[in-house]
């Protein structure tokens, strides 16, 4: 089997951010074969303005670009502010609308808190105007106390168990 790349973007800009947590525990938990990479530019994104939108574009956003073509999917792990999608989040997906990174890209939505339902169906709904290519048997809610690192995620052997089991999913799926 080859092996597989997957980007794993955090909804949230905060240092200490739970979801951030869980993808820094999704890459320690990674099985061989599977590699994940954390997109850490979010905050470095402008914001989105068609009139920059011209080639290269702008430095931030031209490795946003780079490493999703690099990718073989990608996960999403958001929290929800005021029942939606987190403005640096949604600033990065507006980016990509026109230059198709994500068209036909497994991506996999994961949150650290099962509550977070309306930014989860805000990303479907995104996502999917964008085609990419939801994986929901690797999309994951896990119920993280507020504050836990990515050493007790990943210590935590049902967190541990879910985070593998949605990994080792999307390695059976088909690359983009």
């Amino acid at each position: 089997m080859l092996p597989i790349r997957l980007l794993a973007i955090s909804g949230s800009l905060r240092g200490e951010s739970s979801n951030g947590s869980l993808l820094l525990a999704a890459r320690a938990l990674a099985p061989e074969g599977i590699e994940v990479v954390l997109y850490l530019g979010l905050g470095d994104l402008p914001l989105f303005n068609p009139d920059l939108d011209e080639d290269p574009g702008p430095p931030a956003v031209v490795d946003l670009r780079e490493q999703l073509r690099a990718a073989d999917g990608v996960i999403v792990s958001s929290p929800e502010y005021a029942h939606g999608v987190p403005g640096g989040l949604k600033n990065a997906l507006d980016w990509l609308v026109g230059s198709g990174e994500l068209v036909d890209k497994p991506v996999a939505l994961w949150n650290a808190s099962p509550t977070s339902t309306y930014a989860h169906a805000a990303l479907v709904e995104i996502l999917t105007v964008m085609s990419a290519r939801l994986s929901p048997q690797a999309s994951i809610a896990i119920p993280l106390r507020r504050g836990m690192s990515a050493e007790e995620i990943a210590e935590d052997a049902e967190f541990a168990e879910k985070i593998r089991a949605a990994l080792a999913q999307f390695a059976r799926q088909p690359k983009a």
